[in-house]
């Protein structure tokens, strides 16, 4: 007879049943939102010559539009992943998809630079609210062995959004820019109709007993980072997090002049060897990742973190090879492998954070996560465009982050389960509640 215990707040644990059909409908219904926020997010870096004909601006203020949007979501990130922890997640995520979609229709009536940097920072606040909420949701959902395939099906929507963004150019071309972010903004707020009126969290919200300090119901945002900053397991996704926002952002923003200056291509071929590879193998990682770290959690515990790790550690000298080699076909084949490892620590990214961490907390531990990245990989960006200043070749940039990739993997085998302590005003209850499915 499978023995069922008590959890530390009195609460019966059950054996995970299996996702029933609405479970999978969810994963299906933020696949699309998770398109539109990445293709909406990344359609305007595509369409810089005919915003500037419409719009005067430098090359600077340009650039400065994607910084806008960057700096804003990852400044708002963990206030985001807190709402989603704190109040109805399938509302937030409704709220984020109308709001960031009528930002969108907005930015297409712009008639000056100040006009559409106000756009852009708007849309970083609602699309912060977004992915926390939603990978916290289908891990309500999915709590047995399908949790890492469910998180790399809706990862993988997110990956199609990142290369339909490069078809802003098109559009532009043959509707006018204008047009495009007005046509986008409709059909949004369209789908955040459908999403409001058909997503629900996976179970009502209940009261918590009251704590130490007085408090009742859901914690506040200084418990929420108490709990999670007193966590050694999280300190080391924090640290996991940094590395992985330096390498994917470095690859973002660099390896299309890369790409173009070692080997001699043309802008359009090395734009679409930075995008057309990397992404197709992250497409694949998620899948693969997912499915592989489902079924290899059914015999052990470990297997979503340790998935993720190995590959990391093969992507390592990969990427090497990318960022040493003369030759394009190497130089591919190990921005495959990159992009492989990438898809499968997607997939599996939320389901770590839920095992390490108080489950309760999760959206504002993963908002937190976020923002690490994006100022580490801002950063990133930032110091390879100083290299190139200083007339220091940007293999050496990729070379950096080829070496940092064994150090993720490394990391993420050595992280354990929840090892927080009890600190001033963070109850025990609120310990150590890291789910372990």
């Amino acid at each position: 007879m499978t023995s069922i215990a008590p959890n530390p707040l009195g609460e019966t644990r059950r054996p995970p049943a299996s996702p029933g059909a609405y479970a999978w409908a969810v994963v299906a219904m933020l696949w699309a939102v998770g398109m539109l926020n990445y293709f909406d997010r990344l359609l305007i870096t595509t369409m810089r010559d005919p915003i500037r004909a419409d719009i005067s601006m430098t090359d600077a203020q340009f650039g400065l539009l994607t910084s806008m949007f960057l700096w804003v979501y990852a400044a708002t990130s963990p206030l985001g992943g807190w709402v989603a922890d704190r109040f109805n997640k399938s509302l937030v995520i409704a709220a984020s998809l109308l709001f960031w979609s009528a930002a969108m229709y907005c930015t297409g009536f712009a008639r000056n630079f100040p006009q559409l940097l106000l756009g852009r920072g708007l849309m970083g606040l609602s699309e912060a609210c977004y992915l926390p909420a939603a990978l916290a949701i289908i891990c309500d959902y999915h709590r047995g062995p399908t949790r890492s395939f469910a998180t790399g099906l809706h990862m993988s929507g997110i990956t199609v959004g990142a290369a339909l963004g490069g078809i802003g150019g098109i559009l532009a071309e043959h509707f006018g820019w204008r047009a495009a972010f007005h046509g986008l903004g409709l059909a949004g707020v369209a789908y955040g109709i459908v999403v409001l009126c058909t997503l629900r969290d996976s179970k009502p919200r209940t009261n918590a007993p009251a704590n130490p300090n007085g408090e009742v119901g859901q914690p506040n945002l200084g418990t929420a980072l108490q709990s999670l900053f007193v966590d050694r397991a999280f300190l080391v996704l924090i640290a996991v997090n940094a590395l992985v926002g330096m390498v994917n952002w470095a690859m973002y923003g660099w390896l299309p002049t890369y790409l173009e200056g070692h080997f001699r291509l043309g802008i359009g071929t090395a734009g679409l060897s930075a995008t057309t590879y990397v992404q197709a193998a992250a497409f694949i990682g998620v899948f693969v990742g997912g499915w592989w770290a489902d079924r290899w959690s059914r015999t052990n515990p470990l297997a979503r973190r340790r998935t993720p790790g190995f590959t990391y550690i093969l992507a390592g000298p990969c990427l090497l090879v990318t960022a040493s080699t003369g030759m394009l076909a190497p130089a591919i084949a190990g921005l495959v492998v990159a992009g492989l490892a990438r898809g499968v620590f997607d997939a599996n990214h939320m389901p770590i954070l839920r095992e390490v961490a108080d489950e309760r907390f999760s959206a504002t531990g993963f908002g937190i996560l976020n923002l690490v990245s994006c100022v580490t990989g801002g950063l990133m960006v930032y110091a390879a465009g100083l290299a190139l200043d200083t007339h220091i070749d940007l293999s050496r940039i990729f070379q950096v982050c080829a070496a940092a990739l064994p150090v993720i993997g490394i990391l993420l085998l050595l992280l354990g389960r929840s090892s927080a302590r009890a600190a001033p005003g963070v109850p025990p209850s609120l310990l150590g509640r890291g789910e372990r499915n």
